[in-house]
Formats: C-alpha cells, sequence, structure tokens
C-alpha cells in the first residue's frame, strides 16, 4: 500500500559515515572544553555569588545555604570531572563509556544525598538561597560553552 509514495522519498538525505581523515578534520573544528575550566567557573560563580548575598543581606544563614546550593553542584561536578579524564584514556570506547555512565550515577546520588544533608547541618536553612545558590552555580556551564563558541567565532572573523 505504501510501497508506491515516493513523496518523501527524497527528503531525508542518506547517512554516509566519515572517513576517519574527515572525522579529525570535524573534530579539529569543534570546541574542546576543559571540565576543569567549567568546574573552576562553577566555583567561583558560587562564592561571588555567597559573596554577594553577604555583601547586601548580611545573613549567615542566607550565605549558608546560598554556599551550600553552589557546593551541592561544584563537588558532584568535579567528581564526575575526574571520572571524566579518567575515562577518556581509556583505549576501550565501550568501557569507557559504561564508565561515564556508572559516574554520572554517581554524581546524581551525590548530588541527592547533598540536597537532602541541609537541614540536619544548616540552622535556619534557607530553601530559596540554597535554589539560587544551586541554580545559578549549574548553569555555569551553559556561561563557559557559549563564551567557548564565542571566542571561537570572533577569530574566525579576523
Amino acid at each position: 500500500m505504501w510501497d508506491d509514495d515516493d513523496a518523501d522519498k527524497d527528503l531525508e538525505p542518506q547517512f554516509k559515515p566519515l572517513t576517519p581523515e574527515q572525522a579529525a578534520v570535524w573534530r579539529a573544528g569543534q570546541p574542546q572544553v576543559d571540565v576543569w575550566k567549567v568546574v573552576a567557573w562553577q566555583a567561583g560563580a558560587g562564592v561571588m555569588l555567597a559573596a554577594a548575598v553577604a555583601v547586601f543581606s548580611g545573613q549567615v544563614r542566607l550565605v549558608s545555604s546560598v554556599a551550600w546550593g553552589a557546593f551541592a553542584v561544584v563537588l558532584p561536578s568535579a567528581v564526575f570531572a575526574r571520572a571524566w579524564v579518567r575515562q577518556t584514556r581509556l583505549a576501550q570506547a565501550g568501557a569507557a563509556l559504561v564508565g561515564l555512565f556508572a559516574w554520572e550515577l554517581v554524581k546524581i546520588l551525590l548530588t541527592v544525598m547533598l540536597l537532602v544533608a541541609p537541614p540536619l547541618l544548616i540552622s535556619q536553612l534557607s530553601w530559596l538561597a540554597l535554589l539560587a545558590g544551586f541554580v545559578v552555580t549549574m548553569k555555569v556551564s551553559w556561561v563557559v560553552m557559549a563564551l567557548g563558541w564565542w571566542r571561537r567565532r570572533t577569530r574566525e572573523r579576523i
């Protein structure tokens, strides 16, 4: 019934695998982001946000809540960054991929534990401040990637 219908035949191009040389050229044109740079930017953003809250509010409970939210992003990111560097050195791609999935699970579990612990550790916890520290610190990775893209674009224009 559908064999006659060739209206959609040319809509999708045929998949062609790249040769090793073409793949190398493609990889060379892609921006490489150092995972430790992302972790450093996240830590810096967390420290700056906590300092800004300290200056503008002066409330220790808000500063500690923001700092814990940032810590709940930075520590798991650092653990995963270390695992990323180690896994990318493996010769077998399949083993490296399985390892990265396992370390991503560790990162998620560590993040959940760090988000469950604050009521036990911080008196007068401010969940809103914790969430602000968490979200701002987590979104810094997008800023790092955008800066890399912007730098690459400006270099191409020169």
